[in-house]
């Protein structure tokens, strides 16, 4: 019988998670040196959770991860219909992630930033959570919760609807360094497929904390070098910047990304710096002063922002069901060997992968296969070609091969695309992935409904604000203000 091989056999989610947990209580213990006084005592721990209902915010993570496997769900099969702008981007920004990755790529590196990739940004959205409540301070608890679950919601429409496929399958040369190690390609290719890359949740996540922190010190008048948090602000910075390096680095975003990540980061900490003191601040239940006028006005206000945003999805989609099948969806160089994940399906799916070669001189080979099959082949520099080459299908210059449905329902798959080192240009291919099913469209348009609704309310409320003659930081709710910006 083989033995159980944890390096292998245990899923890297978990292996971080363990060690989030071992290091959870150093971390606090190390950040809060200079504050031991306001801590809350291990014995009444419990008692904490309880008394400030912190027991809400475990269902908030439980029900972010519902969220997250229902939108993966949607990404790829409404491809079809949204298309990409991967060749938008490219044309903005041309290979610069290329030159970074190649002034700075060495083993020991990719080995870190892998780690980090994952280890610290799990860190970032669970510890902060259990730091702020460990520290007494309920209402950034509250803010830093709400934002790991606002943020994907937030997302959503710009995921699902502005397509950017990651850099890696898109510019020639470039290396997918995150799937490099089995061991990691497995995990995400399962469970984070990284096939779109816009916006960056990896900046927008911890930035949206960052905002909270800085919104929270203004409004208190609170200055950093005086606030007891500093080191932790700091800490959080310092990784941002890093994500921000990392993921150019390791073939997954565009620049681009980026200042959209801060974008979505910077409209969630601004909706919930806003929204936290009406739901348990002392002012009065949630819709206190919610008059049928306010109420009205609401409405009109945010709905017309919803309408607009959907009709900027729609007119997306009327755009790229026009001009998709001309667009290549990858781009190879001599002896790249990039894939295309074709996702795990319900019982009684199945998917049918065609792909368009583009050139009209060199060939294209392709091999499908189980994800943990593929794995096998794999190494530090990405997939082995030659240990799969001989089950691969030749696709010759300007011909299209429609592949025999995938109808296993229990594994996910890669469709590894090869171009021979013999050629001497860049190859584009366009790949269509269709999967059986309903159409997903609506299913999208109502996923991202929260996130359209969430941005009109933001620009309603600074607004108001303004109109009022307040600071576009106060929290006040509307129903708590007096005249000349006062608050009661």
């Amino acid at each position: 019988m083989k033995g159980f091989d944890w390096g292998q056999d245990m899923s890297p989610y978990w292996v971080m998670m363990g060690l989030i947990l071992l290091f959870t209580p150093i971390l606090c213990w190390l950040f809060t040196l200079n504050q031991r006084d306001s801590c809350v005592s291990m014995k009444h721990f419990f008692t904490e959770i309880g008394d400030k209902r912190y027991y809400i915010h475990m269902f908030g993570y439980l029900a972010i991860f519902v969220w997250k496997k229902v939108t993966d769900g949607l990404n790829e099969p409404i491809k079809t219909t949204t298309g990409h702008y991967s060749d938008w981007v490219l044309a903005l920004e041309g290979e610069f992630v290329l030159t970074v990755q190649n002034t700075f790529e060495n083993a020991m590196l990719t080995d870190f930033l892998n780690f980090h990739y994952l280890f610290i940004y799990l860190f970032l959205i669970y510890v902060t959570t259990i730091y702020y409540m460990y520290t007494g301070e309920r209402d950034l608890t509250d803010k830093v919760t709400l934002n790991y679950l606002l943020i994907y919601a937030l997302a959503v429409p710009y995921y699902l609807f502005f397509n950017v496929e990651v850099t890696s399958s898109y510019i020639p040369g470039m290396d997918a360094l995150l799937y490099q190690d089995p061991w990691y390609a497995v995990f995400y290719a399962s469970h984070d497929p990284l096939d779109n890359c816009v916006p960056s949740l990896h900046i927008a996540i911890p930035f949206g904390i960052i905002a909270l922190n800085w919104l929270h010190m203004r409004e208190n008048g609170i200055q950093l070098k005086d606030w007891k948090h500093k080191r932790y602000h700091q800490f959080i910075i310092l990784n941002t910047v890093l994500f921000a390096f990392t993921i150019l680095y390791l073939g997954i975003h565009w620049v681009v990304d980026i200042p959209l990540g801060i974008f979505i980061g910077g409209i969630g900490a601004l909706f919930i710096h806003h929204i936290q003191p009406r739901l348990r601040n002392g002012f009065g239940s949630t819709f206190k002063g919610m008059t049928r006028i306010k109420a009205s006005r609401h409405a009109v206000v945010e709905g017309i922002v919803v309408l607009l945003m959907v009709g900027a999805l729609s007119a997306s989609m009327t755009y790229q069901s026009a001009t998709m099948d001309d667009r290549a969806s990858m781009r190879l160089g001599p002896g790249d060997s990039n894939f295309d994940i074709i996702q795990q399906m319900e019982y009684g799916d199945e998917a049918i992968f065609t792909l368009t070669n583009f050139d009209d001189e060199f060939a294209i080979e392709v091999v499908i296969m189980e994800l943990e099959e593929a794995s096998v082949s794999m190494d530090d520099d990405g997939i082995i070609w030659d240990d799969i080459k001989e089950h691969a299908i030749s696709i010759s210059p300007g011909d299209s091969h429609r592949f025999e449905p995938i109808d296993d329902h229990k594994y996910w798959h890669l469709a590894i695309v090869h171009l021979n080192e013999s050629a001497d240009d860049v190859v584009e291919v366009h790949i269509l992935v269709e999967y059986s099913g309903n159409d997903l469209v609506n299913h999208s348009l109502i996923m991202s409904l929260p996130s359209l609704w969430i941005t009109g309310w933001v620009l309603h409320r600074l607004g108001r604000l303004k109109w009022d003659g307040r600071s576009w930081i106060d929290s006040t709710p509307s129903h708590a203000w007096k005249p000349n910006g006062e608050s009661e």
